[in-house]
């Protein structure tokens, strides 16, 4: 153990990117979480403090549990103490629990001298996901290991990082609207047609033949997504809206970010991604919602020491 105290960022993230329900995530520039992990002479995972109203028992809170599932990873004993700083909203559908888990995880493993490479650092994370909205990987990977991520698999872990298209930019609106992620799941049917399934499979192939041949024109025919975005928007005031504004502002697609109500556009410059931020705030606006906005690159880095 080489050092006292570590301090790690880890970023927002956009999940599904529309047509990729629960296997698609994509690490954002800009808002995160922060976690300092304190070596503690007291045995166990504790929480310090907290600059939000989440709990403070480490086995409720995201960041405590991925810290208690990452030293059982590294089958290690130790004390740690973490205090976490919130930089996200809590039910934004940008992967706020996601971030302190992907941040505390890394922080953690750093304290005790790094014996886990980052992608074992995943299932940590899912273990802390799973405490608070269902085990998954579309947020918590792409929050460790940066850029574009597709989840093939949970169980056995199986993550593969995708090419991104060059200059390809992403716009985020978020509404001043709390979304929980057990309600948005919950507005979700339990099957579709046979005849969706097909389109969906072959969207997704599509959207990895985009990204690795850069054909935007072909990205942007993959991301309308006609299951998850359609009972998810009834439950987001303007939602529709937004999405319709950001693809007559030229973006070449646009859907609801996560869980929601965040809203993401994915735009081939940065003029492209300045209009549709302008026009998807204003359609939140009609809707008597006052928005945030984030314009990234959609190539960017995961958890990191600061």
């Amino acid at each position: 153990m080489s050092r006292r105290s570590v301090t790690v960022f880890a970023p927002a993230t956009v999940a599904n990117l529309g047509v990729g329900f629960d296997v698609l995530g994509l690490a954002l520039d800009g808002p995160g979480d922060t976690v300092t992990a304190h070596l503690s002479d007291q045995p166990g995972v504790r929480i310090r403090s907290v600059n939000a109203d989440i709990p403070t028992d480490a086995t409720k809170n995201t960041a405590g549990v991925a810290a208690i599932s990452t030293l059982k990873a590294a089958g290690v004993t130790a004390g740690v103490e973490l205090v976490i700083e919130k930089g996200l909203p809590i039910g934004s559908g940008l992967g706020s629990s996601s971030a302190s888990a992907a941040a505390a995880a890394f922080a953690t493993n750093l304290l005790i001298g790094s014996p886990l490479r980052k992608p074992q650092l995943i299932e940590p994370c899912m273990d802390a996901e799973e405490a608070v909205s269902g085990r998954h990987a579309d947020n918590v990977a792409p929050a460790l290991l940066g850029g574009l991520v597709l989840v093939r698999s949970i169980d056995p872990l199986d993550v593969v990082r995708l090419p991104i298209p060059e200059g390809l930019g992403i716009v985020v609106v978020t509404p001043d609207f709390e979304l929980k992620t057990r309600d948005a799941r919950a507005a979700l049917p339990q099957s579709v047609p046979l005849s969706t399934m097909v389109t969906q499979t072959a969207n997704i192939a599509a959207l990895v033949s985009a990204c690795y041949s850069g054909d935007l024109d072909l990205l942007a025919r993959c991301i309308p997504e006609h299951v998850i975005t359609p009972a998810r928007a009834k439950l987001i005031p303007g939602a529709d809206a937004a999405i319709e504004a950001a693809l007559d502002a030229g973006a070449l697609g646009s859907s609801i970010s996560g869980s929601g109500p965040s809203i993401f556009a994915l735009c081939r410059s940065r003029r492209s991604a300045d209009e549709a931020a302008v026009a998807m705030s204003a359609a939140f606006k009609a809707a008597g919602l006052v928005a945030t906005t984030v314009i990234s690159p959609a190539d960017c880095p995961g958890a990191r020491r600061i």
